[in-house]
C-alpha cells in the first residue's frame, strides 16, 4: 500500500473523529443553505486531478454546515438511527475489503457472515428457522423482494408461470392493506406491476389497527388471489396490527401475508414489548431496516420468506461466468442486486457488540426515552398530546393561542413551532398529518440518546414557545 493511500485514511480517520466528538456541540440541524452549500460543493472538474488528502479536506469544508446530526442522540425526526461503534468500523472495513457481496466464490468470508447473520435475526424475532432472507438497501428493497416472492408463490399456486410468461394475461392480484401503511408498499406495488387499482385500504379504529370485522368483510369480497400487508408499528404512532387475530383470517382465505416491520419488528427482541407482535410469526415474509434499530450505517434492509423456493425462483440469476459452488449461500440467489457491498458485516458487528441483553436494553432504554419526551413537551403550556407511546413514536402538537384559532391555525402553529425548534440546533424534530391535524412526531431509536439529550429537546422547545 501507498505512503499516499495511508495518508488518506488517516486524513478521513481525523475528520471522522473531529465530527463524532463535536456531535454533542454543534447544532443537529443544517446551518448552511442549499446555496451556499451548492457553490462550494458545485466546483468546475478540473483536466487534472489533485492529491487524494486534499480532495478529503476540500470535501469535508465543502459539506460543512450541510449535515444533519442524525448520528447523535438529539435527533428525533424521520425513524433514523445512528451507528453503532462496532458497526461503523465494520463498514468502514467493508469498504476496504471491497468483495462483490453477491456470490460466495467472490468473498466466502462475507457470504458466511451474512448467513450467521440473518440466522442470528430469525432467531431474536422469532421466525421460522428455514426462512430465507436478503439483505436489501432498505426496508424499501426488502417489501420489493418479499412481495415479488408473494406474486410468484400465489400466481404459481393459481397455474400462471410469471417468471415464463410475465403479468400480460396473468390472474389479477389484489394488495389488501391497512390506510396507515407507509409509502413504501405502494411504491412496491408499483414496481411489481400490481397496480393502484388494486390496492384495498383498510379502516382502522382509534389506535392505528386494522379493524378485524373490515378485514374480514375485504378478505370475502372475492376469491381473487390476495397478499396481506399489516403493520409492525406505523410510522406515526407505532400501531401494531393484531396479527393473532388477522393472520388466521388470511390464511383461511389462501391469502399470503406480508408484515412491514420497518422498525417494529425489532420490538420481538424485547420482553417488555414483544407482546405487541404476538402472532406475526404466523406471516408469510416480513420485511425490516437494520440502519433503524439495529443501529448499522445506511444502507442495510432484511426481508425474510417463509417460502424458501418462491423467494428464491423471484430472484435468482445464472450466466456461464457466475460461478455457484454450492458449498455456502449465494446472495444473488435471494437478492435482487447483481453487485452489492457485504452489508450483513456492520449488522453481524452490531449484534455480537450488543447481544441479546445490550439490544434489548437499547429497545427498552430508547422506548423510555419517547415516553418522557412525549409526556414533559406535551406537558408545556401551548402544547398538547396527541399520543402517548406505546413503543417508541409519539405525536404532540401546539396550539395557536387566540381565542378564534380553528383546527388549522393550530396545523400551522405547530409547523411554525417545530421549524422553530429546529432552528435552535439543540435538537431536530420532523412534522407529520395524523386523524386530520398536523403533529410533531417524537421517534427515538439512537442508541446514544441520554437523559441529557432529553433533557436538552425539552428545554429547547420550552424556550420557543416562551418566546413564540
Amino acid at each position: 500500500m501507498s505512503q499516499e493511500t495511508i495518508d488518506t485514511l488517516r486524513r478521513a480517520l481525523h475528520h471522522a473523529e473531529a465530527y463524532l466528538t463535536e456531535l454533542d456541540t454543534r447544532p443537529v440541524g443544517a446551518t448552511s443553505s442549499v446555496e451556499e452549500l451548492r457553490e462550494r460543493i458545485g466546483v468546475d472538474l478540473t483536466s487534472d486531478g489533485m492529491a487524494p488528502v486534499q480532495v478529503i479536506d476540500e470535501l469535508v469544508e465543502a459539506t460543512a454546515g450541510g449535515l444533519l446530526g442524525c448520528a447523535g442522540g438529539r435527533f428525533f425526526a424521520w425513524v433514523i438511527g445512528g451507528s453503532l461503534p462496532s458497526a461503523l468500523a465494520a463498514d468502514w472495513l467493508t469498504s476496504t475489503w471491497d468483495q462483490n457481496a453477491s456470490l460466495s466464490a467472490v468473498g466466502p468470508a462475507v457470504a458466511i457472515v451474512e448467513d450467521v447473520a440473518g440466522a442470528w435475526l430469525k432467531d431474536l424475532f422469532g421466525l421460522p428457522s428455514d426462512a430465507s432472507f436478503a439483505f436489501t438497501t432498505g426496508c424499501q428493497l426488502a417489501h420489493v423482494t418479499a412481495l415479488a416472492a408473494a406474486r410468484h408463490a400465489i400466481l404459481r399456486d393459481a397455474g400462471w408461470d410469471v417468471n415464463r410468461a410475465g403479468l400480460f394475461g396473468a390472474p389479477r392480484i389484489r394488495v389488501i392493506t391497512s390506510e396507515c401503511r407507509h409509502c413504501s408498499i405502494d411504491r412496491a406495488v408499483r414496481f411489481l406491476g400490481f397496480g393502484s387499482e388494486n390496492m384495498v385500504a383498510v379502516e382502522t379504529d382509534e389506535t392505528g389497527c386494522i379493524i378485524p370485522q373490515k378485514f374480514e368483510f375485504a378478505i370475502a369480497q372475492d376469491q381473487t388471489p390476495t397478499i396481506v400487508v399489516l403493520d409492525a408499528a406505523d410510522l406515526n404512532i407505532g400501531a401494531f396490527d393484531s396479527f393473532s387475530n388477522l393472520i388466521p383470517i388470511a390464511k383461511a382465505a389462501g391469502a399470503w401475508v406480508h408484515v412491514d416491520g420497518a422498525f417494529g419488528l425489532f420490538a420481538r427482541a424485547s420482553r417488555a414489548k414483544r407482546n405487541l407482535l404476538d402472532g406475526v410469526e404466523g406471516a408469510d415474509s416480513w420485511a425490516t431496516d437494520g440502519h433503524k434499530w439495529l443501529n448499522v450505517p445506511f444502507d442495510c434492509g432484511l426481508a425474510f420468506v417463509r417460502d424458501t423456493e418462491a423467494h428464491r425462483a423471484a430472484m435468482t440469476v445464472s450466466a456461464s461466468y457466475l460461478v455457484a459452488e454450492g458449498l455456502v449461500r449465494d446472495q444473488i440467489d435471494w437478492n435482487p442486486e447483481m453487485s452489492r457491498r457485504g452489508r450483513g458485516v456492520a449488522v453481524y458487528a452490531a449484534l455480537r457488540e450488543l447481544g441479546r441483553n445490550g439490544l434489548e436494553a437499547l429497545i427498552d432504554r430508547t422506548c423510555e426515552h419517547a415516553e418522557t419526551l412525549v409526556s414533559r413537551i406535551g406537558g408545556l403550556q401551548g402544547a398538547e398530546v396527541l399520543w402517548r407511546p406505546q413503543l417508541n413514536q409519539g405525536l404532540v402538537r401546539f396550539l395557536d393561542p387566540r381565542e378564534e384559532a380553528r383546527e388549522k391555525d393550530h396545523d400551522v402553529r405547530t409547523d411554525a413551532i417545530i421549524n422553530a425548534i429546529n432552528l435552535t440546533g439543540e435538537t431536530f424534530f420532523s412534522g407529520t398529518d395524523w386523524r386530520g391535524k398536523r403533529a410533531m412526531r417524537v421517534s427515538v431509536l439512537n442508541w446514544q440518546t441520554s437523559a441529557s439529550d432529553v433533557d436538552r429537546a425539552v428545554a429547547a422547545v420550552r424556550d420557543v414557545l416562551n418566546s413564540s
